[in-house]
């Protein structure tokens, strides 16, 4: 196998020990395919007193896409939109010309330990919707197609791979499975070049792409049109990410644009509060020390 692009994560504490392992952006790469956004946060147990609530924030110009293997969070906007997103669900929350949300502990959840685990990532969009007006797509785990090949069980998050075709709408080419590998049975997986740029990404364990060990929690870039061959010897999740590319973004805190000018336009805004509110919200988090 040639030698494949890899990204390892740096640490990035949230607050409240709330620490996540970030591929995306990365210094060596910005993007795989429209994603510009890569966290991994848990898994880890909250207690009674933890505060891991995030307080309502801005955002332009891309699309949010979380997912959850554990937990649970209460998503507030300022569209209206009220939804409790669970594992299994996929939520897709395009910013457009902006939107402000908060992700919250359940209350239902905050008498007693639980335990958190999951994947928040954000999807560029192309630049003539960078102004569209946000939106919130919520697609229940029931409705996401999975198969089983080989005992390899799959599920077509978004986009379309091994003949299914996920509900969830993008404004451009985009793939993310979930690959779920039982433990220590030989399964192996050929990957479809489905997509025009991949990446592969282990929740849990190290795996092995054409019989060449990658260590867990790295992303490894596919070659374009390659069809590896992938196993996991200690089991465990796998996702798959990629799609279209769409050019360099600017990226600054919480806003994706094309534009530079259009970065700073929403910083003056956020600082002035001229987003919409999220009903029932008062707090907020400030704009941090300004890099544009």
């Amino acid at each position: 196998m040639a030698e494949l692009q890899t990204l390892t994560p740096h640490q990035k504490d949230l607050g409240g020990g709330f620490v996540v392992r970030r591929l995306l952006p990365s210094s060596l790469r910005q993007a795989v395919g429209p994603f510009v956004f890569f966290d991994h946060f848990g898994p880890i147990t909250a207690h009674p007193g933890d505060n891991h609530d995030v307080r309502p924030h801005p955002h332009i110009g891309l699309s949010t896409v979380t997912y959850l293997f554990e937990g649970a969070m209460m998503h507030r906007d300022s569209t209206g939109v009220v939804q409790r997103i669970e594992p299994g669900a996929i939520n897709l929350m395009t910013a457009g010309r902006g939107i402000v949300h908060s992700e919250r502990t359940p209350k239902d959840l905050l008498g007693h330990d639980h335990r958190s685990h999951g994947l928040q990532l954000w999807l560029a969009v192309p630049a003539e919707h960078e102004e569209d007006a946000p939106g919130f797509q919520h697609v229940a785990g029931n409705e996401i197609p999975a198969t089983e090949i080989d005992g390899v069980l799959v599920r077509v998050l978004i986009g379309t791979a091994f003949g299914f075709t996920s509900p969830v709408c993008t404004l451009s080419p985009t793939l993310y499975l979930d690959l779920n590998f039982p433990l220590a049975t030989g399964a192996s997986l050929t990957i479809p070049a489905a997509a025009e740029e991949r990446a592969l990404y282990s929740t849990d364990h190290d795996f092995e792409l054409d019989g060449e060990r990658v260590p867990a929690f790295t992303m490894v870039v596919l070659e374009p049109g390659s069809e590896p061959v992938l196993k996991a010897p200690r089991g465990g999740r796998i996702v798959l990410v990629g799609g279209a590319p769409l050019g360099h973004r600017f990226m600054v805190w919480n806003f994706v644009s094309s534009r530079k000018e259009r970065i700073v336009e929403a910083q003056n805004d956020w600082e002035a509060q001229r987003f919409e509110r999220v009903p029932g919200e008062t707090e907020f988090i400030p704009l941090p020390p300004r890099r544009l």
